[in-house]
């Protein structure tokens, strides 16, 4: 749409107002790049439009020509069609991707280059929270008069409703209340006067009308959104959280809502709207970017970047990846200007003025307040329209000043705006008054209208120019500064940093993740499962279990949004919220048990599917058992009695095999482990410690660990035997750990079968092949840690409490520094055994015997040449439900030796990192940063001290070599943040770290400002495998002879390895699933959607070379990797390249560089795979088994 509204093209309406435009006539002219010194006044233009964009264009067209140039010298082995097709002539089609233009293909990763960084923009702003008059974080915004002289002020104002799915009342309770009546408003008012305009966001609420909304709603609906109308913006389930959610689950939420949207009504947004996240990820704008979006709107950011930004006119910008050197992921992003999306901060710089025009606050309107500053709204009569439109323009003019073009967007909504008819009819009618005095006054020199946000950029697009689709993939707009950063922390106002939610309710932020691994994990074995059943004509599993993966999906979507996994809702909402993920969780679990013993059952000539009863399928049971939303899993004991024997089947979702001592629990160490050839297997055994909390109980349970060393195939299942020790004489019993003791109690006895040894020394250490971890007799944590080159460094664990009686659900605010609370005498036990060495903690507090101990803690290496091996597992389980806690925020802290100077990374959604700096300059709460899964920071020497999480947490380095991360937080106040409580439903709850120090292989670049870091090959190996475990199943007693024979007889598959051949280590699988359960109907030809990553990887940091993960890896640096070669037994019959939501194929609408198709000599190579590091691809397949 070239113009906006119903005038869309060149003019916008009957005044011809002109949109394009050029020399004399263009548009009112654009502020160099970078503004100049601020001025509080508005800098007239020192270059015209046009000069602007011919300089850019010679830019893009030289830089084509050099692109051209480099693809005719470049290696023809990397070719990269759309799509492979077995249905057509496709033996000459290649897929690829090209790499990044730097010469690196250990990393492909190189610096980008932008205008603005937001790391830039934190070393400049002074922070000084200066008042601002009337705009009290700006300044007293003015202009000239005269900058409409040549064209005139458009202004698309923008009705909206901003729908939380849940905050101080659950989905469906905001449904039944609020949001049902205003989809069925918005409809009903938008048919009766066409210029009437509107914008929806949540997919969730849309979908829900939709199953009530009658025939004639649904057919108005769908002509409102095809006429332009009305425009779905964004359309996932919900509007997501940014800090704290995974990328794996911001796409899942992505896809939930747009491939409903498709299949339903038969759009696809291209404009996104993200108005209430607390902060945002540049990690967003990638995925919406890859997803074809085209323009991006932002709110929540620090009050003084906007100050910052808006100085100088660059508060919109084309939105940069800060590792891509190629240009190819920039997204035009606009950042609203104020302190709310609410009307009283959207129309201009004075509140004040601008609550005057929000005819919801008329009396006995609306639900919303009256305007606070003394001035209320009045009805538009011809009396006083002459004088309310002056008023209102004024605020529409000192708004425009803050942007570089003469479009103004003007957002008009609030929360759960627009619920009645007499409400909708109120705003548009009486701004409609006002709009059309306006327009009608040549001598004010403005247009105005509704409009949606299509309406806005369109418009900006046309008057600006056209942008360039460039041969790097970007769509560029000229005249607009590029930018790379994150905008995290938040702060509204003064020092009220919202970095509180990256931990408020830490329990369910650990069930989210659960939830995501699981469905991953399902989304896996549904798709096997469905190519071999449906070759074998059996048809009702998986299908049967189909809408339970759909509603599972949902459910995480759903939690995504920015006040679900935020942690920053009701209680009653958390606990709907905590319920939904539960029962999702469980119903994928009973798929995935089900679909298991479908996999291992089906006869050894592939492709035979038999059905089964549901005792049948019912064979197996998940190894952990989940009783309650709100309680930890329990692991299902095993129980091996007389001749019957158990078996163990480990399903792994990483496209890489997998090494790892796993652990189930028995009732009596009189056990043997045989793998599935009936080879005995070396296994340990090791009492099961109590984390209850309780001061002064047990520490065992009276159950025993059982570990060995288990090997289990990419994507696949692998089988393990348990056999009571008198079943075989092949039996190797497991040997017993030694428990060496520390601190005992007076009553403490050492738990049978084992052997204590009381020791008084003043210290305790545990070691693997790898490190040794040295901990203090007298607390029972960390001191030291000696790396295999025979360093030893200070890594000095503390657990601390910061006080604070300001904090609340959002907000940080803590009265001081955090104290420690470990004295000196808690309980120290340590295990010591082959396979696993283990330091299990009970600390000492000062709390008393009344209160039950706020964390105990376990440290644990494990034997073996794997990932593993290489980390030291930190579980901290966490326990604030008392009212001895109150006010108080638990920290673990981790003190090095090795000097950061206060420079770290963090991630951002688990996709990529950032560099943190601390400043003197904010306070304490400006310095923490959100966590989703990982923080290092490494010393000039080139070491590197990591942390990965299993879970989002919040996290700072307060000093030189120190690393802290909060764990739980328990407030009894409100924050003034709008939930109107504090958060003191905490829940017990269990924290994994794996901590892994690295040293350098090779030269590292410095530690300057502004540098990337990526992580090694073997930290995203950890990170992997921590947040995508082994899913274990246990199935039911049955005979020894039952269980031989029928692996003999080849009834029974004891292993499953689906894939081909080893994927490159630097390719990561983020996804494969049945479309099906997405959402797209069985009509659709592309039945599996398959999402990889190029993971970024940091050449400076090799892997050991003891590690099995470096006697088989490969890069896609080494060479190029055939994706139709990619499984065992099935076969990709097709493959077509997609967006990242699967509802685009067009690669040119996401970005990605242009695509060549050749052949190679006589010969040609088939589905042969390149791709840049960091980027992820989308494909849509069509699965088969092999003939």
């Amino acid at each position: 749409m070239s113009g906006y509204g119903p005038y869309a093209g060149s003019s916008l309406g009957p005044t011809s107002l002109h949109v394009g435009g050029s020399g004399t006539g263009a548009a009112r002219r654009l502020s160099k790049l970078g503004g100049g010194a601020p001025n509080p006044k508005r800098k007239r233009a020192k270059r015209p439009i046009l000069q602007s964009f011919r300089r850019r264009f010679i830019n893009c067209v030289l830089y084509s020509a050099l692109l051209v140039f480099s693809l005719g010298i470049y290696k023809g082995s990397r070719y990269f069609p759309a799509s492979i097709d077995g249905q057509e002539d496709s033996s000459n089609t290649f897929f690829s991707f090209l790499p990044a233009h730097n010469g690196s293909f250990l990393t492909g990763v190189s610096e980008a280059k932008t205008d603005i960084t937001t790391q830039g923009l934190y070393e400049d702003i002074k922070f000084l929270n200066e008042e601002g008059g009337v705009w009290r974080q700006g300044w007293n915004v003015q202009y000239e008069g005269d900058e409409w002289n040549t064209e005139k002020l458009k202004v698309v104002v923008v009705p909206h409703s901003h729908n939380d799915p849940g905050w101080l009342r659950t989905v469906e309770e905001y449904y039944q209340e609020r949001s049902k009546s205003i989809l069925s408003t918005i409809v009903s008012s938008l048919k009766k006067d066409t210029r009437r305009k509107f914008i929806w966001e949540e997919m969730s609420y849309l979908e829900r009308w939709w199953r009530d909304a009658s025939e004639t709603e649904k057919g108005d609906f769908k002509h409102l959104v095809r006429t332009g109308q009305l425009e779905i913006v964004g359309g996932g389930w919900v509007m997501n959280d940014e800090a704290n959610s995974h990328f794996y689950a911001i796409i899942e939420q992505m896809i939930a809502g747009n491939m409903w949207l498709l299949e339903t009504v038969g759009v696809v947004p291209k404009n996104a709207w993200a108005i209430d996240p607390f902060g945002h990820s540049p990690t967003m704008a990638y995925l919406l970017r890859r997803m074809g979006f085209k323009n991006m709107l932002i709110q929540r950011t620090h009050y003084e970047v906007k100050k910052a930004l808006a100085l100088k006119q660059n508060l919109e910008f084309m939105w940069r990846q800060s590792w891509d050197g190629s240009n190819t992921t920039d997204i035009f992003c606009h950042m609203m200007p104020f302190y709310s999306y609410d009307v009283p901060h959207t129309c201009g710089p004075e509140p004040g003025v601008c609550c005057q025009f929000d005819y919801a606050r008329l009396p006995g309107i609306g639900k919303a307040e009256m305007c606070p500053w003394g001035h209320n709204p009045q009805i538009i009569t011809p009396q006083n329209v002459e004088e309310r439109a002056h008023l209102l323009l004024d605020q529409y003019r000192k708004k425009s000043t803050l942007y570089r073009s003469n479009t103004l967007l003007v957002p008009l909504g609030d929360d759960f705006r627009y619920t009645t008819m007499v409400e909708a009819e109120a705003q548009f009618t009486n701004l409609q008054k006002i709009f059309d005095y306006i327009n009608s006054q040549p001598n004010l020199k403005a247009y105005v209208q509704f409009g949606t946000l299509e309406d806005y950029f369109s418009t900006l697009r046309a008057e600006v120019g056209p942008g360039v689709s460039t041969d790097s993939g970007s769509d560029f707009v000229p005249g607009f500064p590029s930018l790379s950063g994150d905008f995290f922390t938040y702060a509204d106002r003064v020092h009220d940093y919202w970095s509180g939610y990256y931990v408020s309710r830490p329990f369910y932020k650990a069930v989210d993740r659960v939830l995501e691994e699981t469905m991953r994990a399902a989304d896996i074995l549904y798709t096997l499962t469905s190519a071999y059943c449906k070759a074998a004509g059996a048809y009702d599993f998986p299908l049967m279990f189909n809408d339970k993966l759909v509603s599972a999906r949902r459910n995480l979507a759903l939690f995504q949004h920015h006040d679900g996994v935020t942690g920053t809702a009701k209680n009653h909402v958390v606990i709907d919220y905590g319920e939904r993920m539960h029962r999702s969780v469980l119903d994928l679990l009973r798929f995935m048990s089900d679909s298991v013993h479908t996999l291992l059952s089906r006869s050894a000539k592939m492709g035979r599917c038999e059905n089964h009863n549901k005792e049948e399928l019912e064979f197996y049971e998940p190894e952990q058992a989940r009783e309650r939303y709100d309680l930890l899993p329990v692991k299902t004991t095993l129980k091996v009695t007389g001749e019957n024997v158990r078996r163990v089947v480990l399903f792994n979702s990483l496209e890489e095999s997998v090494e790892q001592v796993v652990t189930i629990l028995v009732d009596d160490t009189a056990v043997c482990v045989f793998d599935s050839k009936w080879v005995p297997v070396r296994s340990q055994a090791s009492p099961e410690w109590d984390f209850g909390g309780s001061v002064g109980g047990k520490p065992e349970t009276g159950k025993h660990r059982l570990q060995w060393q288990a090997e289990v195939p990419a994507m696949g299942l692998q089988t393990y035997i348990i056999s009571p020790a008198s079943s075989s004489q092949d039996c190797e019993t497991p040997t017993l750990a030694n428990l060496q003791v520390f601190n005992p109690p007076q009553d403490f006895v050492c738990p049978a079968p084992y052997k204590c040894a009381s020791k008084s020394d003043d210290h305790l250490e545990i070691k693997n092949q790898y490190q040794a971890l040295v901990f203090g007799a007298r607390n029972g944590l960390l001191f030291s840690v000696t790396i295999r080159d025979g360093q030893e460094i200070t890594v000095e664990e503390e657990l601390a409490f910061y006080s604070s009686h300001r904090s609340g659900a959002y907000l940080f605010a803590p009265d001081g520094e955090a104290v420690s609370f470990v004295e000196p005498g808690g309980l120290m036990i340590a295990v010591e055994g082959p396979l696993m060495q283990e330091v299990y903690t009970r600390p000492k507090t000062s709390k008393g015997s009344n209160a039950p101990l706020p964390v105990i803690r376990s440290a644990r290496l494990f034997a073996g040449n794997s990932a593993q091996a290489a980390v030291a597992e930190m579980e901290y389980h966490t326990q604030l439900s008392h009212i001895a806690f109150d006010n108080k925020e638990l920290i673990a802290r981790f003190k090095t030796e090795l000097n950061n100077k206060k420079v770290f990374y963090s991630d951002l959604n688990g996709f990529q990192t950032i560099r943190r700096e601390t400043y003197e300059k904010i306070p304490l709460q400006g310095n923490y940063y959100p966590m989703p899964s990982l923080a290092f920071f490494q010393c000039p020497t080139g070491r590197r001290f990591s942390i990965h999480s299993r879970q989002a947490l919040g996290v700072a380095s307060l000093d030189k070599g120190w690393l802290e991360v909060m764990l739980d937080r328990r407030l009894r106040q409100d924050d003034g943040r709008g939930v109107g409580q504090g958060v003191l439903d905490n829940h017990p709850n269990s924290v994994v770290f794996h901590l892994l120090i690295e040293k350098n292989s090779t030269a590292i670049s410095s530690l300057e400002k502004g540098s990337s870091r990526m992580q090694s090959l073997l930290s995203h190996r950890v990170g992997a495998q921590l947040n995508y475990p082994l899913h274990a199943f246990l199935g039911k007693p049955e005979s020894l002879a039952n269980l031989r024979s029928s692996v003999e007889e080849k009834l029974l598959r004891a292993t499953m390895s689906p894939m081909a051949q080893n994927i490159p280590c630097d390719l990561h699988v983020v996804s494969l699933q049945s479309l099906k359960t997405a959402g797209l109907s069985d009509s659709v030809k592309h039945k599996v959607g398959l999402l990889l990553q190029r993971r970024g990887l940091d050449p400076a940091y090799g892997v050991d070379e003891d590690l099995e993960s470096k006697k088989r890896c490969t890069t896609l640096s080494d060479g190029i990797w055939n994706l139709f070669a990619m499984f065992n037994e099935l076969e990709m019959v097709y493959a077509r390249q997609s967006s990242l939501n699967f509802v685009q194929d067009d690669t040119n609408e996401f970005g990605y560089l242009e695509q060549v198709h050749r052949k190679e000599g006589k010969s040609y190579r088939r589905g042969y795979l390149t791709l840049d590091p960091m980027e992820i691809e989308a494909f849509k397949l069509e699965l088969r088994p092999r003939e």
